[in-house]
Order: structure tokens, then sequence, then C-alpha cells
């Protein structure tokens, strides 16, 4: 269980804010507007990480640090032990998040 946690937090992570179309860059929205979505959830996430099949675990119990009161973020691996990639179409987190975008709208 130990290692299994080490290895959690070196993994990528997501706070729904990035994708929040909601959210000004200062507070935290990562990717531009028209590729946000409006109010994603953990689980949305959780979700898209499933559907492109990539391993990640929620964390509902964290907190956005900017705003306390938003709770919730998702741990995604990107990249296996040997450097190769889960998903050849994911390269880095901000490619996953305009992906994870066009999956949450289409729900």
């Amino acid at each position: 269980m130990d290692g299994e946690i080490a290895n959690i937090k070196k993994w990528v992570v997501l706070y729904p804010v990035y994708i929040n179309s909601k959210k000004t860059i200062a507070e935290g929205r990562r990717i531009c507007v028209t590729k946000a979505c409006e109010n994603p959830t953990c689980a949305e996430i959780g979700d898209c990480c499933s559907h492109f099949k990539l391993p990640f675990a929620i964390e509902i119990d964290k907190a956005y640090p900017r705003d306390f009161m938003q709770r919730g973020r998702v741990r995604v691996l990107l990249k296996k032990e040997d450097g190769t990639l889960y998903n050849p179409a994911i390269s880095s987190n901000y490619r996953f998040l305009e992906y994870e975008q066009n999956n949450v709208l289409s729900y």
C-alpha cells in the first residue's frame, strides 16, 4: 500500500477548475474558454480517464489551493514506468485537458 501511495504522488494533478469555463485564468482555468466546459466534476474527469484507458485516482478530501471551498482533484498517470504513454494521443496534461473537455461535453 505504501508503494502505491508513493507512486500516486508522482501522478499529474488535475483540478476541475482547470477546465471550468465559468472561471477566469486568474481563478485557475488553464485552457481557453472555447475549449473549456461548464462546472466539471471529479467524477466526470474520472469517466474521461476511464474512456481514455488512463489510470486515475480521485481525491475528494483535497482542496484547490486558490479556493479551499472547491473540493476534489484527480490524479492521472499519463506515462508508464518505462516512459511510454498509456494513450499515444495524450502526450501531456494540457493535451488531456483538451481531449477531456470534448469527452465531458459528449455525456
